[in-house]
């Protein structure tokens, strides 16, 4: 039977009152950031135990109501994958979505593959089947087909009894306190803070740059930011990452010289290109601080030595344990260890107790 989406503040008042009282809520949402910087909110998909819901926030239903549904402090909100779900509810809530639980966080400390996605983990745990083919439809168009009401009530469908199932496995191993500690990250606000100072840091890759070429880059990734911000526009239609790259390598300094690399139309060029200029300029000028100038060069023999032994460390426990080697300790968190570092990510909370100290006599 086809699920109709609420798109009327009465049935939205009537589905608070029934859910109310339920200690948890299934919650996943649907929208579109192709054309837009930010997200743009087109369903939101609730289930409780004995009903799931579809809302319809594009018809127009008040956003303090569902601001208030949503936001109730002791309901824990079980998502999968939740961190862009919270992000694009950001507007609505204020504040993170809280208390919350996280299958695809749950599964990973099970010894699901750290990204395993909702549909390959309902399959292996429930034994039911998702239909696929709506992953990338548009869902701000109206009306919604019955197929997509239907892919979006299967994605709250079964979220309550996956939860219960990966809840019991973690008590069964012991690891109830990890998945809290985990889920606590989630919620942190500054997870959710776009600042464009940070902006830089989206480009993978930006640490084996010379110093000098990572300053033009930050510099054009805060201004791209913040254009983007301001116009509500992706990034990548206010500049593309490979032309931000090409311009911080052969940084212009005159109109002519922008027009020569021959990486923006010349419409572009008249438009933006002072601007382009003097933000690199700015760049050359600005101190060389915060920036990942250790691993702009290549690491000694001994250094590799160390993270070879540290990433058999890891991979040793990881096997011990029956959960991936990167839910204990990335990569990049081995580096920074190696550097003398110490990240908050192996030596903070149970992963440095389990991983952490070893390490550190590693």
């Amino acid at each position: 039977m086809t699920i109709e989406p609420i798109t009327r503040p009465e049935p939205l008042a009537a589905l608070a009152v029934r859910l109310a009282t339920a200690p948890r809520i299934a919650l996943d949402t649907e929208f579109v950031r192709e054309r837009t910087y930010a997200a743009e909110l087109a369903l939101v998909q609730i289930a409780s135990p004995d009903e799931i819901a579809l809302i319809d926030p594009l018809a127009g239903v008040p956003k303090e109501a569902l601001s208030a549904l949503l936001g109730q402090a002791a309901q824990i909100k079980v998502l999968h994958s939740g961190r862009q779900d919270i992000e694009v509810l950001l507007p609505l809530t204020g504040t993170p979505l809280a208390p919350l639980l996280d299958t695809q966080i749950a599964a990973a400390l099970c010894g699901y593959a750290p990204q395993i996605g909702y549909g390959e983990l309902v399959g292996r745990e429930l034994g039911q089947s998702l239909e696929k083919g709506q992953a990338r439809t548009d869902w701000t168009r109206r009306p919604l087909s019955a197929a997509q009401l239907a892919y979006a009530a299967d994605d709250v469908r079964w979220l309550l009894p996956l939860a219960e199932r990966l809840e019991a496995k973690l008590d069964a191993l012991g690891r109830s306190a990890w998945l809290f500690e985990d889920l606590q990250r989630l919620v942190d606000p500054a997870l959710y803070r776009l600042d464009p100072l940070d902006a830089w840091q989206r480009f993978k890759g930006i640490e084996t740059l010379p110093v000098a070429e990572q300053v033009r880059l930050r510099a054009l990734a805060a201004w791209r930011e913040t254009r983007a911000q301001r116009r509500n526009l992706p990034r990548g239609w206010v500049l593309a990452d490979e032309v931000a790259r090409t311009l911080a390598r052969q940084p212009p300094t005159s109109a002519a010289q922008l027009s020569a690399l021959d990486v923006l139309p010349a419409s572009t060029v008249e438009k933006l290109g002072s601007e382009l200029i003097e933000c690199l300029a700015q760049a050359a000028a600005a101190p060389m601080t915060g920036l990942q100038q250790r691993e702009s060069t290549r690491p000694s023999d001994a250094e590799r030595q160390h993270q070879q032994r540290l990433t058999q460390h890891v991979r040793d426990l990881a096997t011990e344990l029956g959960i991936a080697a990167e839910v204990l300790a990335t990569q990049k968190d081995l580096r920074r260890i190696v550097a003398g570092e110490t990240t908050d990510a192996v030596f903070r909370g149970w992963r440095r107790t389990v991983v952490g100290e070893r390490l550190s006599a590693g």
